[in-house]
């Protein structure tokens, strides 16, 4: 038996499996994104979100996504993403050369995702790629964590949030220089983890950075 395979056995035993999440399985992505609350703003400059992270079913999916590596939940949320990509390519890409895009999850450091056994937002983009068949984004890890920073929840303020973030990223600029990249992360709350990647990013050669998540 594989360690992300006890891991999930010991949080089904911890956390025995809710009806909201039962009732999320059986949801299809048309449903969930007609029910769930829509964010109010943008979580930062150039981000953005498709939910709320208020809405108590969204947050449940992405603790699935998050600490289980639940797929149906990754398939269910990278469905609504694909199609919002979609939708923002065809409004934004002909009024700013945003063309041929690198999708990019923010990743983990290698701690963390071996403590984890996956890293969630690779998981959509996996999905994202499915979906897409790479009619329209090729996938690109040229974004790596070389810094085991701490918990962002710890964070007192953005400000300790920036700190804690500061010089966690390494892009390949040989992949990214003169690309156009789309982030993907699960949740953002100040944006912080974001910025510091699109600061990585465009301080290796990217020309433009955009960020979706699922909630903020």
């Amino acid at each position: 038996m594989s360690l992300v395979t006890l891991f999930q056995s010991f949080l089904d035993l911890l956390f025995p499996q809710k009806a909201s999440v039962r009732e999320l399985l059986q949801m299809d992505p048309f449903n969930l994104a007609s029910r769930a609350e829509k964010p109010e703003g943008r979580a930062g400059k150039a981000m953005l979100s498709c939910f709320s992270y208020r809405d108590p079913l969204i947050r449940q999916a992405i603790w699935e996504l998050k600490y289980r590596g639940n797929k149906k939940v990754a398939t269910l949320l990278a469905t609504i993403l694909h199609d919002e990509l979609l939708a923002f390519l065809e409004e934004y890409a002909p009024l700013t050369n945003f063309t041929d895009p690198l999708l990019i999850p923010i990743p983990l450091s290698k701690k963390r995702e071996r403590e984890r056994g996956f890293n969630q937002c690779r998981l959509l983009v996996d999905e994202i790629m499915r979906l897409d068949g790479g009619a329209n984004f090729t996938l690109s890890l040229a974004l790596t964590k070389i810094k085991d920073t701490a918990s962002q929840t710890k964070a007192e303020n953005r400000e300790s949030r920036m700190k804690n973030l500061k010089n966690c990223f390494s892009a390949d600029a040989e992949a990214v220089r003169g690309r156009n990249i789309i982030l993907i992360d699960d949740v953002a709350t100040t944006g912080a983890t974001l910025e510091e990647a699109r600061r990585t990013l465009r301080a290796s050669g990217a020309r433009k950075v955009i960020a979706f998540t699922i909630a903020h």
